[in-house]
């Protein structure tokens, strides 16, 4: 376990992918991983020019898409930019840090993650802690919360 304010350092997409799959490991979870590898493959790559497979600083980017099998439904784009886009059945959590992956993900493994709602304005929100004082939060979209998202409700 990581102390409470801290992340393990994940210095590429290899090592998050790494840290993911152990993480599905130890909660049973099926895990596809697709890989793109290049900036002519990469999705935000716009700096390297057309058909160039290198950043301009003679580096490989790799981007990575994780699908964890099992409730929630749950998808990992891992980016070459140190961040990550996590969607949790349905609801995306844009611009995590590369380093926070492994917790965000055992928070939502863990039971940690829940569901607020609150009447005015009227709205249902995902939350997600972190260790320390670091909180994800999404608002909900869409008329019904899903069976694992109901589940949640606090």
């Amino acid at each position: 376990m990581i102390g409470p304010m801290a992340h393990p350092h994940l210095p590429s997409t290899e090592a998050a992918v790494t840290a993911v799959r152990a993480l599905a490991r130890e909660h049973g979870r099926e895990m596809t991983v697709t890989d793109d590898i290049g900036a002519d493959r990469t999705s935000r790559r716009t700096s390297a020019g057309a058909f160039a497979v290198l950043d301009p600083d003679g580096s490989l980017p790799h981007e990575a898409f994780v699908e964890l099998g099992g409730s929630p439904a749950v998808t990992v784009r891992l980016f070459p930019e140190d961040d990550a886009l996590i969607t949790v059945d349905g609801i995306e959590f844009a611009d995590v840090p590369r380093d926070a992956v492994p917790a965000f993900l055992r928070s939502v493994y863990g039971d940690l993650a829940h569901v607020k709602g609150r009447f005015f304005p009227p709205g249902w929100w995902l939350v997600v802690p972190l260790p320390g004082d670091e909180t994800y939060k999404e608002l909900v979209s869409g008329a019904s919360l899903t069976p694992w998202l109901n589940s949640r409700v606090r």
